[in-house]
């Protein structure tokens, strides 16, 4: 990202704060002589008028400006910053294990940007509002195919950058931001019935194949829903993340939690859309709140609703899922349940794991014989504690593991936990009863 010509150094703010004239706060915020000031500057710069556009929904657009601060990308310059007594710098941290990492960075409030290859300018204009700061968003173009071809390659640019959009519902509204997709995980590495392995991927390969000849040929609406459930720890979350990982299109996960409302779940299927073909993942899909539920299932049944989308549900509780969501044509198409694992998959997924070489293949028969009703994440565990025994005991003793464990697994079932007894002291249960 560059900075501002030496002819531009002398306009570093749009505004300035004359202390000794005593300038009234309203008068330092002025919108309009900000805009005007904005748009001289714009126009000097580029040699041409520019216009004001209306953004409507265009919050991506943003989102990609933000991104292209990150990644300093070259074609971004920074002009000026709009007033002096407001902030212009922000601080980016960027965890690294073991070595914090601080960034110091152009703010997208109060700073003028512009990619000057298309003579577009982004201004995220600070307004004094009643209880403080807000800010006015503005779009500055010299003309519609220059501010449409801009659009454009910052769309290009996010969508070759292998991240996923998180939505998550919280108290203050939809936060939304893009986070990179975690480490590939193979489809052979994913640990379910083979055949319904086959069946998730080959509709999901033939939804986003190239050309949508199938759709065509049989005219079958061009949108796709599978409902994933059974008890957590099997896989779900492991195949979403290999359908995501392995598929050439975004992705968007979506946290349903009690502050879901029906604004929420029309801009999650909007902004879904606005990518397609694209898959949309809804975790929890139970938690959906009554008060909502019909808006959701109406968004479901609409005619574009889910045009090029092929949406993804997951649970844990299908007994709490509402009949109407897969008892009706359109709305989830298939729902696929992932079942606990057999012994040979048990047995698979221990030697996956290495079992064999802490314990010896023998032992690590005698332990997918043992854990009969236990999840994936259960036996990962049961490796887990057996890595850890063998290293601060030297030894292992995989009955005892696969006991404590199956103990744990009889209370969650029981709902019993935490007993007295279980401390050494009197019987009176506490906790789950």
């Amino acid at each position: 990202m560059q900075t501002g010509s030496t002819a531009l150094q002398m306009a570093a703010y749009v505004a300035s704060y004359d202390y000794r004239a005593q300038e009234p706060a309203e008068r330092y915020f002025d919108y309009a002589r900000a805009v005007a000031r904005l748009a001289g500057l714009l126009s000097e710069r580029f040699g041409c008028a520019v216009k004001l556009y209306d953004q409507g929904d265009q919050g991506d657009v943003w989102e990609g400006l933000a991104e292209d601060i990150v990644s300093e990308y070259p074609g971004l310059v920074h002009i000026a910053s709009v007033f002096d007594l407001v902030e212009s710098r922000q601080i980016a941290f960027e965890p690294r294990l073991g070595e914090p990492n601080y960034r110091m960075l152009p703010s997208i409030r109060n700073n003028v940007f512009a990619y000057p290859e298309y003579r577009v300018a982004l201004v995220r204009v600070p307004m004094l509002v009643h209880f403080g700061l807000g800010t006015e968003d503005l779009i500055f173009a010299a003309d519609d195919e220059q501010l449409s071809a801009c659009l454009q390659a910052i769309q290009q640019r996010r969508s070759e950058e292998p991240k996923m959009h998180v939505y998550t519902d919280a108290r203050e509204g939809l936060q939304h931001c893009r986070e990179p997709i975690s480490q590939a995980i193979p489809r052979e590495d994913v640990m379910m019935e083979e055949a319904l392995k086959q069946q998730i991927f080959r509709s999901v390969d033939e939804f986003f194949g190239g050309d949508r000849t199938f759709f065509q040929q049989y005219q079958i609406p061009y949108k796709r829903g599978i409902l994933l459930y059974g008890k957590p720890g099997n896989g779900k979350t492991t195949l979403v993340k290999s359908i995501a990982g392995s598929v050439e299109a975004p992705v968007s996960y979506w946290q349903i939690t009690e502050y879901t409302n029906s604004e929420s779940i029309r801009e999650v299927f909007a902004a879904a859309v606005k990518q397609a073909p694209a898959i949309l993942i809804i975790e929890d899909i139970d938690s959906m709140p009554d008060s909502c539920r019909s808006f959701f299932l109406n968004i479901l049944d609409g005619a574009t609703a889910k045009e090029g989308v092929f949406l993804i549900g997951t649970t844990n509780y299908p007994q709490k899922i509402d009949p109407a969501l897969i008892n009706r044509a359109g709305r989830f198409d298939r729902a696929y349940e992932v079942k606990l694992p057999d012994e040979a998959m048990r047995l698979d997924y221990l030697r996956r794991k290495g079992l064999p070489e802490l314990a010896g293949e023998e032992q690590a028969i005698h332990a997918a014989e043992r854990t009969e009703g236990f999840s994936l994440a259960q036996l990962n565990e049961l490796y887990v504690s057996a890595a850890l025994q063998k290293r601060y005991e030297d030894r292992i003793d995989l009955e005892q593991l696969v006991l404590g464990l199956r103990n744990d697994l009889d209370k969650g079932n029981k709902r019993n936990w935490l007993s007295g007894s279980d401390w050494g002291g009197p019987s009176n249960r506490i906790g789950f009863q």
